[in-house]
């Protein structure tokens, strides 16, 4: 079974958009959904700096069309999707569940509200790769941290205010690397729970479709077959834990053989590596790499 995999925010980079303008009618298509976003996603993604698209309300909706624009561009059809993160809207709307324009409208929404929660208080996100986990998960309780995303694969994300991070830095546990994140927020945490209301009002306007494709869902790794209660998810996971670790057992569980990461490819296929070993994957970083994600395909 193939997956196609759309990443969250953070795997962003400047100029990741460049050499994808060449292919014929991806231009058209991104100048179309800029208009839908409220934002020059072709600048944002080939011409701004990194501190531009580390904006949330900027990098939400550029990684929801970069995943769009490329699964177009790939033309295969998975057995099934999953997205971490903001990257779920993009699966949604390739599972059917919601249209590209609906799906980039309402992360247009989510985004917006997300900036606008992350500067109430300073807050941010470390990466925590190794260490025993039930040592790290009393770390984070210890200081008041939440274990954001549950990554699998010996990585946990803490979020919480940036004194609470500072002291956790000081206190790490043993045999664990600390890695801050350049995100602008503690997303999926208790300091994101403004931004809840405002998207349930604006996914209040969506009449979703339910799933074509078998969708995951972050929140606990489980087939959603329904779509209004996959929007009820996205709404919700705005402020709760993202458990990829859950998804990549359903994956193995539903007999995942090969994946694809969708543009900006890299950060979950190297959490694959790691946590579904034996699964055949590729990144999609540019155009180069769609012969071989094609060759994936069953």
């Amino acid at each position: 079974m193939l997956v196609l995999v759309a990443p969250g925010q953070g795997a962003q980079t400047p100029g990741f958009l460049t050499p994808w303008l060449e292919l014929p009618g991806l231009a058209d298509r991104l100048s179309a959904w800029s208009d839908v976003a409220g934002l020059d996603l072709i600048a944002y993604g080939t011409t701004a700096g990194a501190d531009e698209i580390r904006d949330t309300a900027i990098a939400q909706p550029l990684l929801v069309a970069a995943a769009l624009a490329s699964a177009e561009a790939l033309g295969v059809t998975p057995g099934l999707l999953a997205g971490h993160s903001v990257g779920e809207f993009a699966t949604a709307a390739l599972a059917g569940v919601l249209t590209p324009e609906q799906a980039l409208t309402l992360v247009r929404e989510r985004g917006q509200a997300m900036a606008k929660a992350a500067g109430v208080t300073p807050t941010g996100m470390t990466a925590v790769l190794g260490g025993v986990e039930a040592d790290v998960l009393a770390a984070l309780d210890k200081h008041g941290l939440t274990p954001a995303n549950v990554n699998g694969a010996g990585q946990i994300v803490a979020g919480g205010t940036l004194e609470q991070l500072a002291a956790f830095k000081d206190d790490a546990p043993a045999r664990a690397r600390l890695i801050p994140l350049s995100v602008a927020g503690a997303f999926h945490t208790v300091h994101m729970a403004p931004a809840v209301d405002q998207l349930r009002e604006a996914a209040q306007q969506v009449q979703p479709a339910d799933p074509r494709v078998k969708l995951l869902s972050n929140a606990d790794g489980q087939v959603v077959t329904d779509g209004a209660e996959l929007m009820r998810r996205l709404v919700n996971q705005v402020s709760s834990p993202v458990r990829w670790d859950a998804c990549m057992t359903s994956m193995a569980d539903l007999g995942v053989t090969a994946m694809i990461e969708l543009l900006p490819g890299g950060t979950l296929t190297g959490l694959a590596k790691r946590g579904l070993r034996g699964v055949r994957t590729v990144a999609l970083k540019t155009p180069d790499d769609l012969d071989a994600a094609r060759e994936l395909t069953p």
